[in-house]
């Protein structure tokens, strides 16, 4: 870099920083002032609970129940369509099939598919799983990212062009929209990875095709592993991990960027990349990542992960901000909505120790269920509560994308290849309440008088 270059960055940088400062200043709100002005920050009643914004019947999350008006801990609960998500799962693993494609039917149309019906959107789907002429060359390979859900968010902006008509917002074209996203996700995440890795990361770049006759789980181990090879095990807990992430209610961060933005009558492409940015987020799909890298910490920081006291001495470190990212929080622990449980946690835990068994792996399951139990009575007598603080999803999805050898830039990725189906439930959803959300803020200061340039 020449001597001027350097010395315009070091101009810059010194007007970056005051100009920071002014933001800071003139941006930043008071905590306190949302008191004051009755405004829920955000989104939330005093006592924890979400602020009623919208109905729906996508999905329904059950934390607590409110009697006489006080929140009181309960059991959690997630149903799909009014169908328990536990039940759901129950009874494809019962008959010894996958049920990925099954909720997804169930979340668009709102009924559960019969046998034949099933079978044919299962096809459906099949025939949807591929990509434009050169779509792969000129929109993934020729402008790759190092991160997936950053690549995600573009690609499937640029669909919009690949689309004879994007804007047409019917049900009709809005579903035909969301069933080819739905399908062609999965493909998109897998091919933009082997992309990452070639460009970024010096391997070598194999693309497979979709395997015809196999499933959307089936299909991503299929294209992210260069072998491509694995046992059914794998396609089973996979699967089960996207059942559990295909949908959590209205809501979510995700599905209510989706209900925002659709509620404006703009394209399928737009509001469904809105909430691919929503989940990338660390606070929302990101937050399986902060487990993986708190687990990984603690591994390295105690010598004996069965001394249960080692653990709990090094997780009130954590606690006390003197460890980890020192931000106090032990990540997987406690959920906005679930109080005393979290049905997707207990379910995944349950295939995941079976998984674990089968990779020799039982010991690093022992960890984290342990690191459940123990903290969750930590934070149960810092909050000094009756009930104890439950895993969420993310404690257990984490490792169960370790164990399948899925590479971290991937987990939030593949949590949106599931959530997709939500998304456009909730899209199609909003559209037919043509209502658009326009809520109202307080605004501080008062008026301003303007004064001439020299004047100030």
């Amino acid at each position: 870099m020449s001597t001027i270059n350097k010395n315009n960055m070091t101009i810059l940088d010194e007007q970056l920083n005051v100009l920071a400062d002014i933001v800071q200043q003139n941006s930043y709100i008071d905590p306190t002032l949302y008191d004051l002005y009755n405004v829920k920050r955000g989104l939330r009643n005093a006592n924890g609970t979400g602020v009623l914004v919208g109905i729906t019947r996508v999905a329904s999350v059950i934390g607590y129940e409110m009697i006489n008006g006080v929140k009181t801990p309960t059991e959690g609960s997630l149903f799909y369509r009014g169908v328990n998500m536990t039940d759901i799962v129950d009874g494809f693993q019962r008959e010894g099939r996958r049920g990925f494609e099954e909720v997804v039917y169930l979340l668009l149309f709102g009924i559960l598919p019969t046998a034949s019906e099933l079978h044919s959107f299962i096809d459906l789907l099949e025939s949807c799983r591929d990509l434009p002429i050169s779509y792969k060359e000129d929109v993934i390979l020729k402008i790759p990212s190092t991160n997936i859900m950053n690549k995600l968010q573009r690609t499937v902006l640029t669909l919009y062009s690949y689309d004879e008509n994007p804007e047409d917002t019917s049900i009709r074209n809005v579903l035909s929209q969301s069933i080819n996203l739905i399908a062609k996700i999965p493909l998109i995440t897998a091919y933009a990875y082997q992309a990452k890795r070639h460009y970024f990361d010096n391997q070598s770049l194999i693309l497979h095709t979709p395997k015809s006759g196999a499933g959307t789980a089936e299909n991503i181990l299929h294209m992210i592993r260069s072998d491509s090879v694995y046992t059914e095990e794998e396609v089973d807990i996979l699967d089960l991990l996207m059942v559990i992430h295909a949908e959590h209610g209205g809501g979510n961060n995700s599905a209510f960027a989706t209900h925002v933005v659709s509620s404006t009558g703009t394209d399928t492409y737009s509001a469904i990349s809105t909430a691919i940015g929503s989940l990338k987020g660390p606070k929302h799909g990101g937050a399986n990542l902060m487990v993986a890298a708190m687990i990984e910490d603690i591994k390295s920081h105690i010598h004996d992960w069965s001394d249960e006291s080692e653990l709990k001495n090094y997780l009130t470190l954590i606690l006390e901000k003197k460890a980890f990212d020192k931000k106090g929080l032990i990540y997987g622990m406690g959920h906005a909505v679930y109080t005393l449980s979290d049905p997707r946690a207990i379910v995944l835990k349950k295939k995941a120790e079976e998984l674990a068994i089968l990779k020799g792996l039982k010991r690093n399951f022992q960890l984290i269920s342990d690191i459940e139990r123990i903290a969750g009575k930590m934070l149960n007598e810092r909050l000094g509560s009756n009930n104890a603080i439950a895993a969420n999803v993310d404690l257990y999805s984490g490792f169960v994308f370790e164990m399948l050898g899925i590479p971290q830039e991937l987990y939030t990725p593949i949590f949106a290849a599931s959530r997709m189906a939500g998304w456009c439930a909730h899209r199609l959803e909003q559209i037919l309440d043509e209502k658009i959300m326009r809520p109202a803020y307080v605004t501080l200061g008062e008026p301003v008088n303007y004064s001439p340039i020299d004047k100030r």
